[in-house]
């Protein structure tokens, strides 16, 4: 971030008791954002501990409560989407820009869907609310970007393979208790999931719809056209959950409208920042999660044909990145870090104080 653009901020992390509210906190901190003054946000039932950061300080948590916005310039929300749809726009209202990692705005027309690498410029339309995709979204379409801006797309189908930290701490743990549990011959219990996460995939991530699919294979579907301006592209999506700490993990298989040869592909990747091509099979090289955690980077390699796809049109390949951290909540550091450099962060406020005289509502059109 240019030096020129380093003005301190007022900043808000809301849901900061939380896995992606920690993280963000720490993602704050390790890239230096200008923080004038930091607030750590929470429900009622976290609001009064205090909560160790990354700097050495220890901060009290606040009630997030509308009052708790007023001075905010910026406010990174991961407190699920009823609290979202709850406090985002009171928080607007008075004057912050909203960055939201639940699903409560990404579907709304007139509210940014953003991923930093590929369509920032979306940012500048925002009215206070900005969305941040779904981790699996997140780490595909960066991908796909640079194949649309290439060669163009048709098709992509995708499988997912995600860990269970997506889910949150008690998955986490359970988990880690269902792994004891085997290896002491006791029964495994399952209360986060419907059944045994360890040693299993569980093709069943968010609830079933009337198609059949789950939300979070529509999620990707609807999330990908809009952040790629490709309404029309064909996207189909199988969700696992796996019993993996930290990471997601993705084969995907794409059509393209031109032919395309994996070197090309891989130089293609290679180009976009945040990604990074492994791709070395005769060294046994290649996307793992326990490499992708704790990274920000989006690892891409198995780059190959699709003999299935006629005309050299057709890719497969291997994508894996960190859920909680580039899926969550360093892309919304660097979407705060995009407003603040080309001077879109008080966008929101010129439009509170034209509310005071003209009010209208703050959030989705009706």
């Amino acid at each position: 971030m240019p030096e020129t653009s380093r003005q301190p901020l007022t900043v808000a992390v809301v849901g900061a008791t939380g896995a992606v509210g920690r993280t963000m906190i720490q993602v704050l901190l390790e890239r230096r954002f200008p923080i004038a003054e930091l607030r750590l946000l929470a429900s009622g039932r976290s609001a009064g501990r205090t909560l160790a950061i990354p700097d050495g300080r220890e901060l009290v948590v606040g009630k997030a409560t509308p009052n708790a916005f007023d001075g905010v310039d910026i406010a990174l929300f991961s407190a699920g989407g009823e609290s979202s749809k709850e406090l985002a726009p009171e928080a607007a209202a008075r004057g912050a820009t909203v960055i939201d990692n639940s699903s409560a705005w990404r579907y709304e027309p007139d509210i940014p869907l953003v991923v930093s690498e590929v369509n920032p410029d979306d940012l500048e339309w925002h009215e206070g609310i900005i969305s941040n995709p779904n981790c699996s979204t997140m780490q595909l379409v960066p991908v796909l970007m640079a194949l649309r801006d290439s060669v163009g797309l048709e098709r992509v189908v995708v499988d997912t393979y995600q860990s269970v930290s997506g889910t949150g701490h008690k998955a986490v743990t359970e988990l880690e208790q269902q792994i004891r549990a085997h290896a002491n011959g006791e029964p495994k219990q399952a209360n986060v999931y419907p059944h045994p996460i360890a040693f299993n995939a569980l093709p069943h991530i968010d609830v079933f719809m009337d198609d059949g699919s789950t939300k979070e294979e529509w999620k990707v579907v609807a999330e990908s056209r809009k952040i790629l301006h490709l309404p029309d592209l064909r996207v189909a999506c199988t969700a696992v959950r796996v019993p993996v700490f930290y990471a997601h993990s993705e084969a995907v298989h794409v059509e393209t409208r031109e032919p395309i040869t994996p070197e090309r592909a891989r130089e293609l990747f290679a180009q976009v920042d945040g990604v990074v091509v492994q791709d070395d099979p005769a060294r046994n090289e290649y996307p793992l999660a326990t490499v992708a955690g704790g990274s920000d980077d989006i690892y891409v390699g198995r780059v190959r044909r699709d003999a299935s796809i006629p005309d050299g049109r057709g890719l497969s390949m291997w994508i894996v990145s960190d859920n909680l951290r580039k899926g969550a909540a360093t892309n919304a550091v660097q979407l705060a870090e995009v407003l603040v450099e080309r001077g879109w962060v008080r966008k929101a406020s010129v439009r509170a104080a034209a509310a005071a005289v003209d009010p209208v509502p703050v959030g989705p059109r009706a």
